[in-house]
């Protein structure tokens, strides 16, 4: 492999030790490299869970101790515009959406690139597992899985597009997450032991109910079963994810005499009292809230799916045929047959029965490590209410 041409490279310092072994490898290679630590909310800096003053800290001590300049750079007005709207939304109209995605799309790679831009870089470069290739008999950048099959985070990067890609650098792509963590012992970062962030990128650790509640009004209704008896209240539509089975409140409702015989008659699995209960539907036209009864049930089971709000990272929509899609991000590649696609919205036929396939979440295409791209999940063909 020849000599990595010298560049400046601005590096998204999130005070985590993927992005700080980033900014170690590209100094490594010779780059000028600049942290840039991003502020994306603003709201409740004061609560416990918001970590952002910690982070930055954590960020400037890593900048300090690999020898490179920080900057702090405050996106939060970009951030509530265009991905804290957007989330609040879809929750409002029954959806789930996932800000994450949004957020790399209109923050981390839109706001975030024209801030570098400014600076005078010729590259940005996030702590991500993903990776770039350039195709050069097909003439455009290709978005990578990352290396590490645990942490491959290319489901979150999709939407990203041709422009964003060949102005973009991954360096943990190419490594396994017990491999970044050896480099930031071995170079003594302070953070190199830190607890990798879960949550939504804004919400962080606190408790979501408690955090939604403080945007979107509660609105109860019934929780109906599939047998349409009402088996208790809801809070609100917004406030629940099909697939969820904790914070029901019906953990003591069972089926009960004829419609337990009538479900063990069917040999339905779900017939069991002890069957857990699942979200199945959310029917906001009646703001009913339908659960079932066991893992399996029909309801939580579909074969079709809709998307719309295509991203194709080749910039047209692949070609019709076989290939693999995540309908959630923690999810297996499932086999499945791209049907008309087309710049906005596509059909996918799974070989096997997809799990709670959920509106406003994304799914996304890949051939083999390629990804290609994806769309918002619109609608799928679970069966109907009856």
């Amino acid at each position: 492999m020849g000599k990595v041409a010298k560049q400046r490279v601005v590096v998204g310092l999130s005070g985590g030790v993927d992005s700080a072994v980033t900014a170690h490898l590209l100094k490594q290679q010779g780059h000028e490299v600049i942290g840039i630590f991003m502020k994306n909310w603003e709201d409740d800096d004061d609560s416990e869970f918001c970590s952002s003053n910690i982070d930055f800290v954590d960020a400037a001590a890593v900048a300090d101790v690999i020898g490179i300049e920080i900057e702090h750079v405050n996106f939060a007005a970009d951030y509530k515009d265009r991905v804290f709207a957007e989330f609040l939304r879809e929750y409002q109209a029954g959806r789930t959406p996932n800000p994450d995605i949004l957020c790399n799309a209109e923050i981390k790679f839109k706001a975030f690139l024209d801030h570098a831009m400014r600076l005078g870089a010729e590259k940005i470069a996030t702590g991500h597992y993903a990776r770039v290739r350039k195709n050069e008999a097909a003439g455009h950048h290709e978005l990578l899985k990352g290396l590490d099959p645990a942490k491959d985070q290319s489901y979150f990067l999709h939407r990203l597009n041709q422009a964003q890609l060949a102005s973009t650098l991954f360096p943990v792509g190419e490594l396994k997450k017990i491999e970044v963590r050896r480099i930031a012992n071995e170079i003594g970062l302070p953070n190199a032991k830190k607890k990798d962030s879960t949550g939504i990128c804004f919400i962080g650790e606190r408790p979501f109910r408690d955090f939604l509640n403080r945007y979107i009004a509660k609105a109860p209704g019934p929780i109906k079963n599939d047998k349409g008896r009402v088996l208790g209240e809801h809070v609100g539509l917004s406030f629940y994810t099909l697939g969820q089975r904790q914070g029901l409140g019906i953990g003591g409702v069972k089926a009960r005499g004829a419609e337990l015989k009538a479900l063990q008659a069917q040999g339905q699995r779900g017939a069991g009292d002890h069957e857990p209960w699942f979200v199945a539907r959310k029917d906001m036209d009646s703001n009913t809230l339908w659960v079932v009864q066991g893992h399996d049930h029909p309801w939580l089971l579909s074969t079709e799916l809709q998307v719309q709000d295509c991203s194709w990272v080749a910039g047209a929509p692949p070609e019709a045929g076989t290939m693999a899609a995540k309908t959630r991000y923690r999810q297996a590649d499932a086999a499945c047959t791209l049907v008309a696609p087309a710049a906005t919205e596509a059909g996918l036929r799974f070989e096997q029965r997809q799990w709670a396939v959920t509106p406003g979440q994304s799914a996304v295409l890949y051939q083999g490590d390629v990804c290609l791209g994806g769309g918002v999940i619109a609608s799928s063909n679970v069966q109907n209410l009856g």
